[in-house]
This record gives C-alpha cells, sequence and structure tokens, in this order.
C-alpha cells in the first residue's frame, strides 16, 4: 500500500503506485485541459505531485511542451536567478565489494586499478583543487568496511577543511558514500559535511536486486531508506538521485519525485539537490548493454519537469555530460555543476599514469575550470563559489523557507558575485577575469535594495585589496 508517511522502502515507493501513474499519465498525455490546469497550478510555484508530473513527463502535445520548457526556464529564473554553484568530485578510494554490474569499481573487476589515497595525497589534491580556485568538494568512495571504514571518511574530511594554501581553502564537503548507520550519518554531521548524497540507481526493486547480486547494497530497503536515516542523525541537506539507462525513466521520474515527497511529508524538508546523471562507458561497462538509455531530449524533459515538481531544489549535471548537453539543461533547470572533474582516485595534482586506470566513468566535458567559468559567464551566468547558507546555519528547513518563497537570492546573489571576484582576484586568467569583472558590474545593477547594493560594493574593494570570505 501507497503510505509516503511511511518508514518502509516499499510503501513510501510503492511499485503499484508507480505503475498506476504512469498507466494515468499515458491515459492522460493528450489530455489538453488537464495538462493546463497542471500548468497553472505549477505556476504558483508549489511544486507538483508525482502522478501531475509524470502526466507533463508523458505529454507529447508539441505547443504544451513549448510551454513546460518555458516554465521551467521562468522557475529557475525567480528561484536561482542567473547563478550557478561549481563544484568537483574528489575520489578517494575505488576499493568496493559490491557486485554492482553497472559500475567499475564491481568486486569481481580484476583489471581495474586500486587505489585508497593516503592523508598526504589527499591533502596534495586538496591543495591542486584550491590552486584551480575550487571551494566546494563532493567526496566519494566505494563501499568497503576493511579499505574504507567510517573513519577514514572522517579523517579524510578533517585533512580537507584543515588545509590553507595561499588563498584557498575549501569551506564545504559534501559526502557521497554508502548507506549507512544512524549513528555514523550523525558522525559526519559533526564532521561538518555539507549535503549527504546518494543516488537510488534504481527504484524498481526487482531489477535493483539484479543489478547489485552481490554485498551490501543488495538490500534494497536499506538502500532506499538512507535518507531517513541521515535525517534522524542530523543532516538536513539530502541529495536524491537516479542513474538514467538502467531502468524505465518514466519509472525512475515518478519514484524518484515520490521519494522527495516522502522526506516533505516525513521530515518538512525536501531534497536539497536531485542529480540526474546517465550511465556512461567506462573500463568493462558497456551503457548499450542495459537497453534503456535516453536520449538529450529525454533528459531535458526530465530536468523541465524536475524543476516544474520540485522548484526549491538545486539541481546537479556533472562532467558525464558533454558541453552542448550541459548549456540546454542549464536554461531548463541546472544549478550546480562540477568544473575541472576527475573521475579518478587523485588525478587533480598529477595526472593519473597511463599504465593506472582507477576512473569510475568517462568524462564528458574535459575543460578546465576557468575555461568552464569563463564559458558560463559568456552565457550571462553568475559562476559561484558560495558556501555561505551552509556555514551560517541556513540548512535544512531555514533553507528551504528562503527557496520556497524566493528570498533566498538576497543572500545568494551578493554572496556569488563576492565569491566570483575572489576567483577572478586568485585564479583566473586575465582575458577570463577582463569578462567576470565587466560581469560583476552588471550585476551589481540588478541589486534591488540600495544597502545591499552598498555593502555590496565596499565587499568587493575590500576583495581587490586582498580581504577572503566575506559573506552575507
Amino acid at each position: 500500500m501507497y503510505n509516503p508517511q511511511s518508514m518502509k522502502a516499499e510503501e513510501f515507493i510503492s511499485h503499484e503506485e508507480v505503475l498506476e501513474t504512469l498507466e494515468y499519465a499515458d491515459k492522460n498525455k493528450h489530455n489538453s485541459s488537464l495538462v493546463d490546469s497542471i500548468l497553472e497550478k505549477a505556476r504558483v510555484r508549489k511544486g507538483l505531485d508525482h502522478r501531475e508530473a509524470s502526466v507533463l513527463l508523458a505529454c507529447d502535445i508539441p505547443e504544451k511542451n513549448q510551454e513546460i520548457y518555458a516554465l521551467a526556464e521562468q522557475i529557475k529564473k525567480d528561484i536561482y536567478g542567473n547563478r550557478i554553484v561549481l563544484f568537483a568530485p574528489l575520489y578517494l578510494s575505488n576499493y568496493c565489494v559490491n557486485g554492482c554490474v553497472y559500475c567499475p569499481y564491481h568486486r569481481t573487476n580484476k583489471h581495474i586499478t586500486r587505489k585508497k589515497m593516503t592523508q598526504e595525497e589527499v591533502r596534495r589534491e586538496v591543495i591542486a583543487l584550491q590552486d584551480m580556485g575550487h571551494k566546494r568538494l563532493a567526496i566519494e568512495a566505494g563501499e568497503d568496511p576493511v579499505n574504507n571504514p567510517i573513519e577514514y571518511i572522517l579523517e579524510c574530511i578533517d585533512t580537507i577543511y584543515s588545509i590553507k594554501h595561499k588563498n584557498g581553502a575549501i569551506r564545504r564537503v559534501n559526502v557521497n558514500i554508502a548507506a549507512t548507520s544512524v549513528e555514523n550519518y550523525r558522525k559526519l554531521k559533526e564532521a561538518g559535511i555539507g549535503t549527504y548524497v546518494l543516488f537510488q540507481e534504481t527504484y524498481h526493486k526487482e531489477s535493483y536486486e539484479k543489478l547489485h547480486p552481490t554485498g551490501p547494497k543488495h538490500d534494497y530497503a536499506y538502500h532506499t531508506e538512507a535518507m531517513d536515516r541521515a535525517m534522524q542523525g542530523g543532516i538536513d541537506d539530502v541529495g536524491l538521485g537516479v542513474l538514467f539507462g538502467l531502468e524505465n525513466y518514466r519509472y525512475e521520474f515518478a519514484a524518484l519525485l515520490m521519494h522527495a515527497e516522502h522526506l516533505e511529508v516525513v521530515y518538512g524538508v525536501g531534497p536539497h539537490t536531485i542529480s540526474v546523471p546517465r550511465i556512461r562507458p567506462a573500463d568493462d561497462i558497456d551503457p548499450s548493454a542495459f537497453g534503456n538509455g535516453i536520449s538529450d531530449d529525454i533528459l531535458a524533459k526530465i530536468v523541465a519537469c524536475i524543476r516544474i515538481a520540485v522548484p526549491y531544489t538545486g539541481m546537479i549535471v556533472s562532467t558525464r555530460e558533454g558541453k552542448a548537453t550541459r548549456e540546454r539543461l542549464l536554461r531548463l533547470g541546472v544549478s550546480q555543476i562540477s568544473g575541472g572533474s576527475r573521475t579518478s582516485v587523485g588525478g587533480y595534482a598529477e595526472p593519473e599514469p597511463e599504465d593506472e586506470n582507477t576512473a569510475q566513468f568517462d568524462v564528458y566535458d574535459r575543460r578546465t575550470l576557468d575555461e568552464v567559468v569563463r564559458w558560463l559567464m559568456e552565457l550571462g551566468y553568475v559562476p559561484s563559489f558560495c558556501t555561505a547558507c551552509y556555514r551560517e546555519g541556513r540548512t535544512g528547513d531555514r533553507f528551504m523557507r528562503l527557496a520556497k518563497s524566493g528570498q533566498i537570492q538576497n543572500c545568494c546573489h551578493p554572496n556569488a558575485l563576492m565569491t566570483l571576484k575572489e576567483y577572478l582576484e586568485d585564479y583566473a586568467t586575465s582575458g577570463t577575469k577582463a569578462v567576470g569583472e565587466a560581469l560583476i558590474q552588471n550585476e551589481i545593477g540588478t541589486i534591488p535594495k540600495e544597502k545591499v547594493r552598498k555593502i555590496l560594493e565596499e565587499n568587493l574593494v575590500r576583495i581587490g585589496n586582498g580581504s577572503r570570505d566575506i559573506r552575507f
């Protein structure tokens, strides 16, 4: 029985409810009046439930699809403005005991190079990332209780936060590690993490168990209920995501929104972020073997419908996608992207040796961070390295209240400009700096409150004179 208030995975993600939702969407995909009523509801920025959003995703009326895209773009502008948050992944270890058939880290892969970074190696990688200009990391590790125990993850977090190099500092560490216990989530919270991210991979229970034939990740309920334990451990910013290409995308879309609804109903806080990765080639992994790949057009429709359904959430697209796709998705709802990424264990301080292969997947956008920053600015976006909300306690329901009301821009826009100014002063090439300075001057004029604008202008001068880490 479907029950979003339930703490049982198979009740708040009900297989029967998903199937009924898909049937309902199929029956109404040509229903113009219903689509119009759903869009009218969405225009008040209160979001949609999984059935309503599934109708929009299934809709194949061309003019209505254009309305969907236009509304997604407007909602993105209203809530997140033109800011794009930048981050980088840092893979700590690819040791893993699971048998996930879509990931090259699977236990039976005997020819991939296994590697686990020492704290000194972590330090070198973090300095290299700081020298690029990054302020926000997402740390990743395979699941291995011997090689990657929670104590190792905590030690790495402590190392990362401790490193101050020139003007560099990592100000927020998000964590993407395997499902764990309430006690361990509490330890991560105490370590000062930002968002806890865990991809479901697939919500289809039968497929999930086949795709994870061995290892602790085989336990569907334990994995799916991880966000509840994270919340119980005090982590109020969590990130959801599925790996599109493993199962039917419409099934995953409906279930993903059901998961968001569950968190909202039980904890009053929906997902801080939603990621939309597609399965990619990697070592011994061939995406075509799974038979559920999605086109760029379908991915764009998914992003637009998520933005409409969950208007407050941050949306992430990584370097799994190339430049053109990322540019398209930025307009439709994406608010965070990675830049200058490596998916190998290490690889920032020094290129990975040719005789090693530790990467989790192939990178499709190989541009440097500076190139990504300049590209964003030339598109009219403000690249943001801001971590102020996290460090000022604007997390969980406090962040959501600001995001849902659209008031988050009052803090985020000036903070984004100040962190961009830091980047331009410390790391940018001359060409990028020139583009950025012009952008900042233009953006100052868009600040609606004179008092905020005056403080911002004073702070920008202070940053130009050497001050750092100023925030609203």
